[in-house]
């Protein structure tokens, strides 16, 4: 039995769709009873980008099943829109945000330690391995790949859209309102462990003798007892993290 629904997704859900399906209305026809969730991730939208969908002006979950005539609005994540009088899918703040990146992003995961933010990544990390993570440890998944967060057992993850992994940091402070949780150089860039101040006398065979000569203050992480100190590219990365983090 054909099944005929009206369809319409908003802001950059539209990303995901066919030229000629984006940032209108359109029908869209099935062989047989769907849930709404199928019905949507048939046309490439992953079901974690999705905060709300309506059907006829109702909110419904992703288990509803998908009747003749159906008008159906898919919202975004984090959207613009006031619609907090209705339920979303999911909860809309983050007390603790932690993430797990695929392999294609692991210079974002040294920006979002870096940025004080509990990254796991490992370029030998599979799909089935992240998914487990994700569901673990209750991490938020980052990912290049849209076939990942159409798994059903993924209930928190988020497709990054830009190449440039400064540009993909701010995509993701921006698109999950976390200007607020960012903490620089508290957490290690190599390892993800934290990283605490160190007495200069305790590390100094550990340093090249013009570090050793021109600074004083050093931090350790507390796992691969990495060294850092406030050099130049410390500046640097200062002054971008301060474009993002949230003014008190």
């Amino acid at each position: 039995m054909a099944v005929n629904a009206t369809f319409r997704f908003y802001e950059e859900l539209n990303d995901f769709l066919k030229k000629p399906y984006r940032k209108k209305a359109f029908m869209h026809t099935f062989n047989g009873l769907t849930t709404v969730k199928d019905a949507i991730e048939s046309m490439g939208v992953p079901h974690t980008e999705i905060d709300l969908i309506t059907v006829n002006g109702n909110p419904v979950d992703f288990n509803y099943r998908v009747m003749e005539n159906d008008t159906i609005a898919v919202y975004p994540v984090y959207e613009s829109l006031d619609i907090s009088p209705v339920q979303l899918l999911r909860k809309k703040v983050l007390r603790e945000p932690k993430f797990i990146l695929d392999v294609h992003l692991g210079k974002l995961a040294r920006y979002l330690r870096m940025a004080g933010f509990d990254c796991l990544y490992d370029k030998y990390y599979n799909d089935p391995e992240i998914i487990r993570l994700s569901l673990k440890q209750k991490r938020i998944i980052l990912t290049r790949d849209k076939g990942i967060l159409k798994n059903g057992k993924v209930s928190r993850g988020m497709f990054v859209w830009s190449d440039s992994p400064k540009k993909q940091f701010g995509e993701v402070i921006a698109r999950l309102q976390l200007e607020n949780f960012i903490h620089p150089f508290t957490r290690c860039t190599g390892c993800n462990e934290g990283i605490i101040q160190v007495e200069k006398d305790k590390i100094t065979d550990q340093l090249q003798p013009l570090t050793r000569k021109y600074f004083s203050v050093f931090y350790q992480c507390t796992g691969c007892k990495k060294i850092y100190w406030e050099g130049s590219h410390f500046t640097r990365m200062k002054q971008f993290m301060n474009e993002y983090q949230e003014c008190p």
